[in-house]
């Protein structure tokens, strides 16, 4: 006997827990060939402030867990990711078109990367941090510490491996993160916020937000409990100005948009994007 499809209603990811929009607005998720694939919540700007709130509250625990602890975390994640290769595999096949071959080296690929990014967190200190010589009986040491709530706009074009490089860095050194995903392909990001939800991570240090990044975007760069900015995903650039002229208002750091390649090989560089360097004067003998 044929049965009907259960279809799988996408929510968006904020606090650990899966809200629909409060506004109730949807729209529709196509495949590259325009069919239909999945309704998803348009997150509105009550959600993003939302998200902002639950990222905040969980800053402090997430900067205070031991750098291992939190590589700890990451690689249990990457661990999720290869038990639901297959799904993973199907969402990318579906949001950008590529074969199941294809796909399935991109989600490869995102998992090397998430366990690149893990391996770091329990290091990044040893290689950013340092003593400093002075002239005068005092220690002088510099330590890199986590900026705190990073608002990310994940690049379309490669709706996996993209949004594991823009995530993965940001969150390895202690950061909170909402993240708005790519308007039209979301299935991925959607996907990896249940792998988070089901992990080690606790809530509200990843949020995810199913939308337009055009709406959403000022009102995250003004939000004055944002931190920083990464706007890679940000394809427009009268829009990617106004953005950051909205992030001057309390200084926001802020990553410029880029469409880097993302199967070179990583860099510290998006880590140390979003690091504060603190320097302690100490005397010597006391």
């Amino acid at each position: 006997m044929s049965r009907l499809d259960v279809r799988k209603t996408y929510k968006l990811y904020i606090g650990g827990a899966f809200p629909r929009s409060e506004s109730g607005h949807t729209y529709e998720v196509t495949d590259t060939q325009g069919r239909f694939l999945a309704n998803a919540a348009k997150a509105s700007r009550k959600d993003a402030r939302d998200a902002v709130v639950a990222a905040r509250k969980a800053f402090g625990g997430w900067a205070g867990r031991t750098p291992y602890n939190r590589g700890q975390i990451l690689y249990r994640v990457a661990e999720m990711i290869e038990g639901r290769h297959d799904q993973f595999t199907s969402d990318v096949v579906a949001a950008e078109g590529r074969t199941k071959a294809q796909a399935a080296k991109v989600v490869d690929a995102a998992i090397d990367r998430w366990v690149w990014y893990a391996g770091w967190a329990d290091k990044l200190a040893q290689v950013t941090g340092n003593a400093n010589q002075v002239a005068g009986p005092y220690f002088n040491l510099s330590s890199p510490e986590p900026t705190g709530v990073v608002a990310v706009a994940a690049p379309a074009d490669d709706s996996l491996l993209g949004l594991v490089s823009v995530l993965a860095p940001v969150i390895v050194s202690g950061n909170t993160a909402v993240v708005v995903t790519s308007c039209e392909r979301p299935l991925a990001a959607v996907t990896l916020s249940e792998v988070l939800a089901t992990s080690d991570v606790p809530g509200g240090v990843v949020n995810v937000l199913t939308g337009d990044v055009t709406e959403l975007g000022p009102w995250l760069a003004a939000h004055l409990d944002v931190n920083a900015l990464d706007l890679t995903g940000v394809d427009d650039h009268d829009l990617a100005t106004e953005l950051e002229a909205e992030a001057a208002i309390n200084l926001k750091r802020v990553l410029r948009p880029s469409s880097p390649d993302w199967t070179a090989e990583p860099s510290i560089a998006r880590m140390t994007a979003f690091l504060e360097t603190k320097t302690v004067w100490h005397p010597v003998g006391v």
